[in-house]
């Protein structure tokens, strides 16, 4: 049987005096052994951070790059609108010198090693937000089912949103007033007023941020409601095609249908209208007009992205023009959520 006492003892000997039992040179082996060790240590934990940091470095450099390009694209943006402002009624064009269009198309431009996307967005072409009625939020209803939201919730969302703007503090069917709000873990009240942002909507009874921003291939409110459309009126010209197939008497084949006829023309009349979609304007007609020629105010989405790149910075910035080459921003969001 083994004396594990004794064993215990000649270890607390040997580290007490290490030379007694290894003698001069074993201690010298093993100071230089521990050393060694150490410094192997030492070593590898500073390969491990310089090789963090490069990674980080160059991670950095990447989305820097990505931003620059992303912004060189809401500068094209701005000279396409402004240029369209001057050339929108040219009746020839040159190959190469055709003026954008406003209404979401995508235009994709090489810039050194990177590509920037961009897609101007006439915010007449949008539902305006504060110019939202009992009557035109079906609209806004008919947008979200088409969005995958239940027509339930959609319900709760438009009154709420109806609720939230009128002053009085009596809500709807399905919607909700200060009594709903202040009961929140982080009670609020109702603004009672038109809304100052479209972020304000998170505020809303019903609106998640996957539903106001959108899901990965999936686009949210915030990208077909306007804040600065002076009319309640959707221009026709401009409409996304969510939209356009919000519209009452609509569906997908029609929006389409305005989609290829505006490739080739403006829609300058309601007879363009009727040989667009037929009977079914009648149906339309109170929520919709035609505005050709230059946009007031537009939003620029852009995105940047690298040579085999998967994933773009994206820049959302809003512009009213104020001249015939001054513009100013509305806003500014970089990175922008839900592009």
């Amino acid at each position: 049987m083994l004396d594990f006492g004794f064993l215990i003892l000649d270890a607390k000997s040997i580290i007490h005096n290490p030379k007694s039992f290894f003698g001069e040179r074993g201690v010298a082996l093993l100071i230089v052994l521990w050393v060694i060790t150490i410094l192997m240590a030492t070593v590898l934990s500073f390969t491990l951070m310089t090789r963090s940091d490069t990674y980080g470095t160059l991670s950095f450099r990447d989305r820097l790059e990505k931003q620059f390009l992303a912004e060189a694209g809401v500068e094209r943006g701005i000279a396409e609108i402004i240029y369209r402002a001057i050339n929108a009624k040219q009746t020839v064009t040159w190959e190469g010198s055709e003026v954008w269009k406003m209404d979401g198309e995508p235009h994709e431009e090489r810039l050194g090693k990177g590509v920037y996307t961009v897609r101007i967005f006439d915010e007449a072409g949008k539902i305006s937000l504060n110019g939202l009625t009992d009557v035109s939020g079906i609209v806004v209803k008919n947008l979200l089912v088409n969005l995958e939201v239940s027509p339930e919730d959609a319900d709760t969302i438009v009154d709420s949103i109806l609720d939230w703007m009128d002053e009085d503090n009596l809500h709807r069917l399905s919607g909700a007033e200060d009594d709903y709000y202040l009961g929140l873990p982080h009670p609020y009240k109702a603004r009672n007023a038109d809304f100052e942002t479209l972020e304000e909507l998170l505020f809303v009874k019903g609106v998640t941020p996957d539903i106001f921003y959108g899901t990965e291939g999936k686009k949210g409110l915030s990208h077909f409601l306007s804040i600065y459309s002076n009319t309640s009126l959707i221009n026709l010209n401009a409409a996304p095609r969510e939209v356009l197939a919000a519209l009452p008497g609509m569906d997908a084949a029609l929006a389409d249908q305005v989609i290829e006829f505006r490739k080739s023309a403006d829609i300058d009349t309601p007879e363009d209208i009727v040989s667009i979609i037929g009977g079914a304007y009648h149906l339309l007609q109170s929520y919709v007009g035609v505005q050709s020629g230059a946009a007031t105010i537009c939003t620029i989405e852009a995105l940047g992205y690298k040579d085999g790149g998967k994933k773009g910075y994206p820049i959302q910035a809003t512009v009213v023009l104020e001249g015939p080459d001054q513009y100013r921003y509305l806003s500014y969001r970089s990175p922008a959520e839900g592009m």
